[in-house]
């Protein structure tokens, strides 16, 4: 039996993921997030890798006459920011699609570590309770889209968005898809979206690692179609050792 109670660091749990991921007994509910990650968020890659050239230069040539030589270090700067919310804003996307699918990835997990049965009703359960699960999804957008807006909009302040904005969207985004993955095993027992981000706050150090690592991959080609299964089972894991008792 998988020692399911050990405690791991926030890079840990996305790593330990991976591992869950591959295990039999729980492949076979990781390919249809799989398939809804790899439509979407491949599709969104192919269009942004053609216009990236483009949209640097525009951000680049904001910056006033005094401030060009700063060109050379914020161009990985932006295109960071740039694939962290194209790949976040199709990423949340692919969730909202596969929000049951990853709901029932997360309950398999977690039926796994644990052996003890979270839904008894399986499958059908799942289906049925798919309008609740998707208004979930619509409570977490709520909460993500004033926050993203303005980050967005600091972006477009010249020099000064162009230099703090990276590192606060990077900040951002970490928070926000610790939020999104490991929401599913919380709602799976019926914990109110609050008192999931209380809880998560709670051990943030964790919560912001597993999400600034989880961030990093949807930004790398070909890895980011694998992100989203290996994220549902590493919050799940985390859900498991950290916050369950």
């Amino acid at each position: 039996m998988d020692y399911s109670q050990h405690q791991r660091s926030g890079f840990g749990y996305f790593f330990y993921g991976l591992n869950l991921a591959m295990r039999p007994g729980i492949r076979q509910f990781v390919l249809l997030p799989l398939l809804a990650n790899v439509i979407l968020v491949g599709g969104a890659l192919f269009y942004l890798f053609s216009h990236l050239d483009i949209w640097i230069e525009h951000l680049i040539g904001q910056l006033p006459e005094f401030l060009s030589w700063l060109s050379y270090l914020l161009w990985p700067l932006l295109v960071l920011t740039i694939l962290a919310t194209f790949s976040y804003f199709f990423s949340t996307l692919a969730n909202f699609v596969a929000a049951p699918f990853n709901g029932l990835l997360a309950e398999k997990v977690e039926e796994h570590l644990t052996q003890q049965k979270v839904n008894e009703d399986g499958l059908l359960a799942t289906i049925k309770d798919t309008p609740r699960i998707l208004a979930r999804e619509w409570r977490k957008l709520g909460y993500v889209l004033p926050k993203a807006i303005g980050l967005f909009l600091l972006l477009l302040i010249p020099a000064l968005g162009q230099t703090i904005g990276p590192f606060l969207w990077f900040a951002f985004t970490a928070w926000i898809l610790a939020i999104q993955y490991c929401d599913y095993p919380f709602d799976n027992h019926k914990i109110s979206f609050n008192d999931m981000r209380n809880n998560l706050k709670q051990k943030q150090g964790k919560a912001y690692s597993f999400g600034a690592l989880v961030s990093i991959f949807t930004t790398i080609p070909i890895l980011n179609l694998i992100v989203m299964p290996v994220a549902v089972c590493g919050a799940t894991a985390m859900w498991v050792a950290e916050f369950k008792k």
